[in-house]
This record gives C-alpha cells, sequence and structure tokens, in this order.
C-alpha cells in the first residue's frame, strides 16, 4: 500500500480505534491522544462507570469517543462485544491492546492459576480479539492501513532486578514478564501473517512506569526505580502517548513487526 500522507503526519483524522484497558494508568492517556488526534478511540474495559468517567472528560474537550463493556479475557463476551461495536458499519482501522490485571507478587506466592490469568490478558485474549475484528481491520481504509498495538513490557526482554523490589510489596511476578515475552512473539507473528492484508501489527514496551504517587507511598522503592534507569527517573504515563500515537499513524506506514522500548534505557545496560 502506498502512502499519500504528508511525511510526517500523527494525526488520526476519521480513525476508530479500540483501546483495552482504555481506563488504566496507560490507557487512558493514550485514549485522550488518540481523540486528541482527531480520531475515535472506542474505550473498553469491564467498568462501565469508569469509561463512563473517562468518555466525559474527552467530549469535554472536544473529542468523539464510544464506550464498550468488554473483558479480554471472557472469549464469548469478547465476541459478542465486537460484534456489537462492528455492527453500525463504522468499520475499525486499529486496536491497542493495553489490558493487564494481575498481582504483584513474589516467585513463591506464584500459582498456575496467576499464568493462566494472564495468559488470557497477555497472550490468547488480544490474539482473540484480533482474530475476530481482522476482517474489519482488513477492510479498514485508513491511510497506511490498519494498525495493532500491543503493549508489552521491558520484563519481556529482561527479568526483573530483585534487588530493586525487596520488600516494597511492589514485586513483579513471574507470570508477567512471561506473558508479555509471549506476546511480543505473537507481535512479530502477527506482522509477519497479517501484513498481506494490510494490517500492521507492532509493540510497545514500557519500563518503569508505576503511578507518580510511588514517589511519596514509598520513597526508597522509588529512587531504586530510578537508580537503575539510564536517564535517573521513572516514566510518566504522558510519554508513552506519543510511541503509540505513531504506530498507530500513517507516518508508520512502513513499519510493522517491532517492539519499540519506551524504558529510559533500562534495556541498553
Amino acid at each position: 500500500m502506498t502512502s499519500t500522507s504528508a511525511p510526517f503526519d500523527l494525526r488520526l483524522d476519521g480513525r476508530r480505534v479500540l483501546v483495552t484497558g482504555a481506563a488504566g494508568h496507560l490507557g487512558a492517556p493514550i485514549s485522550r491522544g488518540i481523540a486528541a488526534c482527531g480520531g475515535t478511540p472506542v474505550l473498553a474495559g469491564r467498568t462501565e462507570a469508569t469509561l463512563h468517567a473517562l468518555a466525559d472528560e474527552i467530549r469535554a474537550t472536544g473529542g468523539q469517543c464510544q464506550v464498550l463493556v468488554l473483558d479480554v479475557s471472557d472469549r464469548d463476551g469478547t465476541r459478542a462485544a465486537i460484534d456489537h461495536l462492528l455492527s453500525d458499519g463504522s468499520g475499525l482501522d486499529g486496536i491497542v491492546n493495553a489490558a493487564y490485571g494481575g498481582r504483584a507478587i513474589p516467585f513463591t506466592e506464584a500459582v498456575d492459576e496467576d499464568f493462566e490469568h494472564a495468559e488470557r490478558l497477555n497472550v490468547s485474549g488480544p490474539f482473540a480479539l484480533i482474530r475476530q475484528a481482522l476482517p474489519a481491520l482488513a477492510a479498514s481504509r485508513a491511510n497506511g492501513g490498519a494498525s495493532v498495538v500491543n503493549l508489552s513490557s521491558m520484563y519481556g526482554h529482561v527479568s526483573p532486578d530483585p534487588s530493586i523490589y525487596g520488600d516494597s510489596g511492589k514485586n513483579n511476578p513471574p507470570f508477567y514478564g512471561a506473558s508479555k515475552a509471549a506476546l511480543s512473539q505473537l507481535t512479530r507473528y502477527m506482522a509477519v501473517h497479517l501484513a498481506p492484508q494490510g494490517v500492521r501489527v507492532n509493540s510497545v514496551s514500557p519500563g518503569p512506569f508505576p503511578p507518580a504517587s510511588i514517589a511519596q507511598s514509598n520513597p526508597a522503592f522509588h529512587a531504586a526505580l530510578c537508580a537503575k534507569a539510564p536517564l535517573g527517573r521513572i516514566g510518566a504515563a504522558h510519554e508513552l502517548v506519543g510511541p503509540v500515537l505513531f504506530l498507530l499513524s500513517a507516518s508508520a506506514s512502513y513499519i510493522t513487526g517491532i517492539d519499540l522500548p519506551v524504558d529510559g534505557g533500562w534495556r541498553a545496560w
């Protein structure tokens, strides 16, 4: 597909993009960013009241959005929700898979069910969602084609450093990184297999992006995270928006199958 856009353009005018985990710590600023660039984010998640609160905020600033109650781990529910979304004939031009929920526990407390839950949210869930929406994505008329962006993690590539976490209670569990690594590989697989249909698939791997309140609630843990990152600080949630918008936009029309680290240099050590 040949792009006819300007050399660099992050505008998403006329594009409808489904965002899972849309009201979350990272999903909310991404959703706001899509709307600010002229796109229509479909705010997907499990808690309807939270989604509507975000929708009200976006609309109050002149943006457009839709709300879709959806649990990525519920296969039948996901199929029904996507069918309902697409029944209005508006199509779908992108997906951002940002949903995640799991326990922050040490290795010794993890159980089989934790791995199964993480896999449903991070691997088979996004796969089922993309597969269900594929006809609409393949039919997208967006300049640059349809785009899927999966939120992976630095811990899909490197192990957490136990010395950073100590007794903070913020332990990164073994099932989190394992499922995110699988998501990164699924991204590469789908990029290759969906390219003939004009669908680009990429992932972004955030580094240390805890809530800003961590500096007050656990200053020692915050300091350890900052010391580990070459840039010397944690990431702010809004710093993930630009990379995701770029991959959704026509400016990334010749990019597929990559994993973009947004980690302050964490993986460069």
